[in-house]
Parts: structure tokens; sequence; C-alpha cells
């Protein structure tokens, strides 16, 4: 006797609606599913795996109990949106998922209705949750609100602060934490789910409000005693008593791979009406995909990959990254300097601090997703005679801008800032570019601020940040390959605020700062073929500026440009006020600032992204010759 074909359900998903159309008992049918069609479309794309993985279930769950997009849903970071996507009418453009002119890696508030707040930095999701409860409440309307973060999202601050607000507010908001790492639960099996389930229930919550009025009627000291022991007896029952002293009402932990204990948890919490509600969901990242489930590093964000084996598809490099040079800069150095401290946050294999913790163990510190207290843990360190690199990308670096400011500038404190992923970087798009860091440093008092522009000067950009003992400094270097130059053992250390000439010319001079010194030489020979000779000059120094140097290249040449992969206000604004201010604009030399255009850059290739930027060798071409009356192209001027 044959078996009854399965009928497939995804095919009938377009909407949130559609979820709530299926039959309980089919909802795991729609999980699997979701989660063969997300392995199978990031196996094409690459993107974010494992997390993603781990919230099929969850994310099933969620849409099929509650009433999206009324009822708001927030995703932490969003590397586990995807299936949330696929569920959303966007499956059909799901192999378009970062790249240029398709889906974003994240939620994104213009892509969807059903993303109701945009993600990329981790830890927002309890805070932007709390605002949008508020706004409810101060609205009339009933609608819920529901913020998903993860475990790892957990070690910031920014979430703890939400959760503390949100207690004393008392504001009806569902908070579910994602626990993919086993790093709060405890084992979880029918006695847990027994427990969140009847912890949710509408009795159990009538029963305390009834029991809570009548401890009300107690003398106080007794009251008190009262309230001690209920909340400390069901944090010894379920683990959550720190989220309870935050004032929220802890569930859990509930499996968050089983429909049967996660469908009457979040009904019960949806009906009950009352404040701030925690729901601790226990999940395994990469959930379903053996290859995934045994290497969740490896699996966190991918290339493509084959489905059977596993196996990425990775292109052979041909040259070094400049994540791994740092890497060997910065173990050379702490090999001949007992001082030297590495410090990440949550990024060790990112930032190449893997490598350095495998020399030093004891030397590396990674502070989980906490970027105000790396920069500050910093400052403590180089006040007691320590020399710590703060390594870190340029976008998260964003996060601890007041640190910086306070905790390290103030004080003139010698914290060395290894500045990875500045400039474009592709796939993440706006919220990941490295786009601001030459502006929002160079405006501080104190600062050394470098920009390497291949992986040699990386190396001695390294070593000199090392050397540098009286203020603080920072060097910026972007992601991917070097341009493939032979690197030395150690670096050397080069003069504060003096850049390189890379070759003389005398009609036009080049002033560029960090990697895009390679498309500043393809401009000057292609000028060469208009009769015109180019002076082509490496910064090195964002702040101080070689003012010797810019002087010299105002005085003898008849058009000055500046590049670098950094938003407005930045060196180009820096050589233009030394020049105004010194009177070296009005001989009627000619200036022109190519830097990124004023907008959010959505994802691309980084190739791509640059030529849209305006920042290659045709666009310096360009400009130079416009700047001369001399075009002979008939695209527009940029700068």
């Amino acid at each position: 006797m044959t078996s009854k074909p399965v009928t497939p359900l995804l095919d009938q998903i377009n909407s949130s609606d559609d979820v709530k159309k299926i039959k309980p008992e089919q909802l795991q049918q729609l999980a699997d599913e979701v989660r063969a069609d997300m392995i199978d479309v990031v196996s094409q794309t690459g993107g974010h795996l494992g997390a993603g993985l781990g919230v099929v279930e969850l994310t099933v769950a969620l849409h099929y109990v509650f009433n999206m997009p009324r009822d708001k849903l927030i995703w932490d970071v969003g590397h586990q949106c995807y299936p949330h996507k696929i569920l959303t009418g966007r499956r059909e453009r799901m192999r378009t998922i970062r790249q240029g002119g398709g889906l974003a890696g994240f939620t994104k508030r213009k892509e969807s209705e059903y993303d109701p707040f945009g993600a990329g930095h981790s830890s927002t999701s309890i805070s932007a949750g709390l605002g949008m409860a508020i706004s409810r409440d101060l609205r009339g309307s009933d609608e819920n609100i529901i913020s998903v973060i993860g475990d790892g999202a957990m070690s910031a601050g920014m979430a703890y602060e939400a959760m503390n607000n949100a207690g004393a507010l008392k504001s009806r908001l569902i908070v579910i934490l994602n626990d993919n790492d086993m790093s709060i639960a405890p084992p979880v099996g029918a006695m847990s789910a027994y427990l969140a389930r009847l912890l949710s229930s509408r009795s159990f919550l009538k029963l305390r409000d009834f029991a809570k009025n009548i401890v009300k009627r107690f003398p106080r000291t007794i009251s008190e005693k009262a309230k001690r022991a209920e909340e400390y007896a069901r944090g010894m029952a379920t683990g959550g008593t720190l989220f309870e002293e935050l004032g929220f009402y802890y569930v859990g932990p509930v499996d968050g791979h089983n429909m049967e204990h996660l469908l009457p948890v979040l009904e019960n919490v949806r009906d009950a009406g009352q404040g701030p509600v925690l729901i601790h969901v226990v999940t395994q990242k990469g959930k379903g995909y053996r290859h995934a489930e045994e290497a969740k590093d490896k699996y966190h964000g991918v290339s493509k990959f084959n489905v059977v084996t596993g196996a990425q598809r990775k292109s052979t490099p041909k040259a070094p990254s400049y994540t791994g040079v740092f890497a060997k800069a910065l173990i050379a150095e702490a090999k001949q300097d007992e001082k030297i401290i590495a410090i990440t946050a949550a990024m060790p294999s990112g930032t190449g601090l893997d490598k350095f913790a495998e020399e030093f163990p004891d030397r590396c510190f990674d502070v989980g997703i906490a970027e105000q207290h790396a920069v500050t843990f910093a400052a403590g360190l180089a006040a007691e005679g320590f020399k710590p690199f703060v390594t870190i990308y340029s976008t998260f670096l964003q996060r601890a801008y007041d640190q910086v400011v306070h905790d390290v500038a103030v004080q003139n404190l010698p914290v060395r800032f290894a500045i990875d992923r500045a400039g474009l970087v592709g796939a993440d798009g706006p919220t990941h570019a490295g786009s601001f860091d030459i502006t929002y440093l160079t405006s501080l008092p104190n600062f050394v601020v470098m920009a390497a522009a291949d992986e040699g000067e990386l190396m001695d950009m390294v070593a000199t940040s090392a050397a540098i003992n009286d203020r603080p400094s920072a060097v910026r270097y972007p992601r991917g390959e070097g341009v493939g130059i032979d690197l030395s053992d150690k670096g050397k250390i080069l003069e504060i605020g003096k850049g390189r000439i890379i070759q003389k010319g005398a009609h036009i001079a080049i002033l560029s700062l960090g990697t895009r010194l390679q498309e500043a030489l393809a401009a000057a020979e292609t000028l060469k073929a208009h009769g015109l000779t180019t002076t082509v000059a490496d910064a090195r120094f964002a702040k101080p500026l070689d003012v010797d140097m810019i002087r010299d290249l105002a005085l003898n040449h008849e058009v000055l440009v500046t590049i670098e992969e950094g938003s407005i206000g930045g060196f180009g604004s820096h050589v233009l006020d030394y020049l105004s201010n010194e009177g070296l604009l009005e001989s009627g030399l000619k200036v022109r600032t190519l830097k990124l255009p004023d907008i959010f850059q959505d994802q691309n290739n980084p190739d791509v992204m640059y030529q849209d930027a305006g920042l290659c060798a045709s666009d310096i071409t360009e400009v130079a010759l416009k700047a001369l009356r001399r075009n002979d192209t008939s695209s527009s001027s940029i700068g």
C-alpha cells in the first residue's frame, strides 16, 4: 500500500495571513519546507545561514499566532530574518538577496510592510519595540509588539537599558530571547514545557494577581517577603530571576523547535494583555542542516556552497587579505612588546584576532557585543601603561563614539584603533559600510589618523601605532585582498604626519588617502595620453596633515584632486581648510575633492559601488580634465 503524497505548503504562502490558514498539525511541515528553501537559496547566493535555520519553527509560529503586519515583529540584527522574508511575499526574490538591486540581507523598512524596523547592528530590537509600544499606548490601539533578540545580542548594555526602561514603564511588550548557545537555559524537556505553559496561562496570571492583591493587605514586611518568595521560587524553577528583577514577567525556557510547546505559550502571552513579558526560547543554530549544526562559526555567514557536501565555494585569493595582514603585523609587534593587548567586540575571526589569541591567549579579550565597554576598557588599560589595540569594524566603532571622545581623546590616552572594513563593504550594504570614521575621528583633537594604501603600508602603520605613546591613534583598512606586494616580517615606524610622493608630474596633482591609490596611478596613465603629467601622492595621514607636501602640490600644479573612501567632512575637507587658511586658493589653483556621495548606498558588488560613487580612475581623469577645461569625455562631472 503506497503512502499518500504530501502536498507542498510553501507554494501557498505569500503573506502572514496565508500562514494562519494552515492547520496547526501542518505547521512543522511548513517549517521543514521553509528550511529546505532557505538552504537552497543561500547555497546559491551566500549569506547568513546558521541563525536563520535556528529560528524557522519560531518564525512560522509567530506568523501563525500573531496578526502581522498589524502586530509588529522586530528582528534584532537581522541575521535570522531569511525565513521571515520567505513567508512574507519575498520568496521569489530571495535569490537576489545581498545583491545589487535585490533584497537586503537584513530587515529594511522600505522593502516590506512586514519589516517595521530596519536592522544591521545588534541589540536595538527591545528599544525600538518599546518605542512602538508606547506609541501604541498613546494612540489607544491594541496591536502586539514582539522583539526577537539573540543571546549574543543580550551581551550589549543597550538591551538591558531598554529592558530596565520597559520594566519601569510597564507597557505591554513581548520580548523573545532566542537562546541558541544554551548559555542561560537548563536542559529543555517536558517539565520546562509544562512550567512555561502554566506560567503563561491566563488562569495562573489571574491567580498570581489575586494573590498579590491579598498580600497587599498584609503588613509591609510580610508583603515584601511574599513578593520576593514568589519571584525567587519562580526564578529557581525557570532561571528567569534576572529578567524578573528588570520588571519583565519571565516565561520559559521553551523548546524553539517544538510547535506543541511554542504555540500555546505564544497564544497565552498574546491573550494575557499585561505588561512586559520575556519568553525564553531555546534553539539550535544551524538546525536541520548537518554541516551548519557541526560548524556553527563557519556557517554564520557563508559564501555559495554545495548543499550535499557543505563545501563553500571560495575563489583563490591573489593576495593576502588586509585583515590577515593586520593580524600578522600585530603578532609581530606583540612578540617584541609584552604590553600590547588586543580587544575585539564579538568579532575575533572577522578581525583576525583569533590568530592573535592563538599566540597570546592571555593578552586577547573578546568583550562581547559591547563596543562602548571595549573602548573604555582599553582606556583603562592605556591609563595603566599597557598598549591596547581596539580592533573593530568601522561601522561598529560608531556605536562607541562618546567613549572615543570622552574616555580616550579628552584624556589623551594612547589607545590604538585598528579599523577594519573601512570604506564600502558590498553585500551587507549601508548598515555595515565604513563611511564615516575619517570624518568623526579627524574632528577630534590629539588623534593620529592613518589610512593604508596597500598591505605593506598597513604593516608599517601597525608598527607606527604601537610606537605612539603620547596620544590616541587609528589606522583604517578595507575589507578584501591587498594589491599583492611582498611583505616584510615586521613593519617599520613611519614619521608622524608625513606622506610620500609616488611619482612626479607638472600639471595635475592627485593626493590619495587609502586604497584608492591604485586608481590614482591608473588615472595618471590616462592623463599622460592627454599630454598631461601628474604627480601622485599618498597622504598616509588624514591627521596630522602633511602640510609641507600639500603646500608643494598646491604651488606647483594647476589642479589638485583629493580622493578618499570616506564621507563629506573628512580628508578633503581638512585639505581645503588648510589651503583656504593659507591663502593658497587665491593663486588660481583648482581643487576638487572626491569622496563618497552624500547618500546611503545600497548593497552591491564593491567595485560597482565605487563606480557609482565616482571614485575610480575614469572619474579622477574626468574631474581633472574638466578642471582644466580639457574635457574629452561625455560623462557627467563629479566633485
